[in-house]
């Protein structure tokens, strides 16, 4: 084990504190530097999964360095000081294995999934992409052109830019309504001195969890790990958390588009509320499935769209309950009045029944448990349950609390969340605002 290091979580063994019962094989440890690292012990696997989990995302920029975060997902691939990204690529593929990454609005996660016979292959690649990027200016360019045909996809893709200009529909002016992207301008403009900068400041190892899981064990993991860690450290950084504004009513981006694509929404309730669990049994009834109410009334007995669902977003001190639906131009009002019916619904009867209730809680309890049968997917939960919550509910607590829900849990998260809330709309496809002032004017009355 790491000098310095200190345990601070269940089943920890031989140094530090212990806290709580022991968790399935799942280890934390706290280094000096700040670097938590978090362990699943799978050895009925073949495979190992390292993670890092950046607590940086979109929300963290400035508006003149909108995408750095996308930006630096993209760059940290493409070499670092030992390797070309050829060489990062070949290495991680060579022995069958697979790396990626991905940028939100509050993290940016990079993993490398492996053989558990090179685990010192994962940590070493994993190590290497996240604390020393080279960013050669021939590369920083090479991807500055890839991100912008990833933005002209993105807008070419009217049912993927509807859900980004809903976020800046519900919280306009906000970093969470900042699209994860960046802009064109913005990443035209934005210098490498820049990226490496925001690099600096927010790539450090107390804003950073490393999350592994496989076959393998905790300690033998740090003991691996000590040679590739960082020799600086430095204080986590700060998170602004500006006032929230009102949101808006509308957006229409018009588009040529064969189908018009809608999302219609409200704002939600943070990502460590404790109603989180309620609110989840509420989506999957709303528009979770194929069983839920709105593909059930909009698409199997309507058919009035392929595709139709609800989705919920958290962060640090909101969140947003969502409804996509791509349906024809002739008949978007219509649908857009049955998802705002099955809304109205809810509010009316006061929840759901406990059919729906049971049901629901079902679906979530069995969807969790078959989606942990992969090193990379119990990596994701534990880095992420860590770098969210602070610590690692085990699979039976989490089970238990969705468990739990009420239909008077539901009824609550329905007044909190739904009743009273206004609307906010966005919609991608041939059409102008004018075309949908009757919303607008709803919300209005409403308010």
């Amino acid at each position: 084990m790491p000098t310095g290091a200190t345990v601070t979580a269940e089943g920890a063994g031989r140094v530090g504190r212990v806290v709580g019962k022991a968790l399935e094989g799942v280890r934390r440890t706290t280094l000096d530097s700040g670097l938590r690292v978090v362990t699943e012990a799978l050895p009925g696997l073949r495979s190992v999964t390292i993670g890092a989990w950046v607590g940086t995302g979109a929300r963290d920029e400035d508006d003149e360095h909108a995408g750095a975060s996308h930006f630096l997902e993209h760059l940290l691939f493409k070499g670092s000081s030992q390797r070309t990204a050829r060489e990062i690529a070949e290495a991680v593929e060579s022995v069958g294995g697979e790396m990626n990454a991905f940028t939100l609005h509050e993290q940016t996660v990079f993993y490398v999934r492996v053989p558990d016979t090179e685990l010192d292959l994962a940590l070493d690649i994993i190590s290497d992409v996240v604390w020393r990027p080279a960013f050669r200016s021939d590369e920083v360019e090479s991807e500055r052109r890839v991100i912008l045909e990833e933005i002209g996809m993105r807008d070419d893709t009217p049912d993927d830019l509807v859900h980004d200009l809903f976020a800046g529909t519900v919280f306009p002016g906000h970093p969470l309504g900042r699209e994860v992207l960046g802009g064109a301008a913005s990443i035209t403009k934005m210098p490498r001195e820049a990226i490496a900068e925001y690099h600096a400041a927010h790539y450090r190892p107390s804003n950073v969890v490393l999350a592994a899981a496989g076959n393998l064990a905790h300690d033998d993991l740090l003991n691996r790990l000590t040679p590739h860690l960082p020799a600086t450290g430095g204080d986590r950084p700060g998170r602004l958390h500006p006032e929230l504004s009102e949101s808006r009513a509308l957006t229409v981006a018009r588009r040529d588009s064969e189908q018009a694509h809608m999302v219609l929404g409200v704002r939600s309730i943070a990502q460590l509320d404790p109603d989180r669990y309620a609110l989840a049994v509420l989506n999957q009834t709303l528009g979770g499935g194929m069983s839920s109410r709105l593909f059930q009334e909009i698409r199997e007995q309507r058919g009035l769209a392929y595709s139709v669902f609800s989705y919920r977003g958290a962060y640090d001190e909101t969140g947003v309950l969502a409804i996509y639906a791509g349906t024809s131009p002739e008949t978007a009002h219509e649908t857009l009045d049955l998802i705002e019916g099955e809304l109205q619904r809810l509010v009316d009867d006061e929840g759901i029944p406990e059919r729906d209730l049971v049901a629901a809680k079902g679906h979530l309890v069995g969807a969790l448990t078959m989606s942990l049968e992969t090193s990379s997917s119990r990596m994701r939960r534990i880095g992420g349950a860590e770098l969210i919550e602070g610590e690692i509910p085990s699979i039976d607590d989490v089970v238990g609390r969705i468990e739990a829900v009420t239909a008077g849990d539901v009824a609550r998260v329905v007044q909190r969340v739904i009743a009273g809330a206004p609307r906010s709309l966005t919609v991608v496809g041939p059409f102008g605002e004018g075309d949908f002032a009757d919303f607008a004017g709803r919300r209005a009355a409403a308010g």
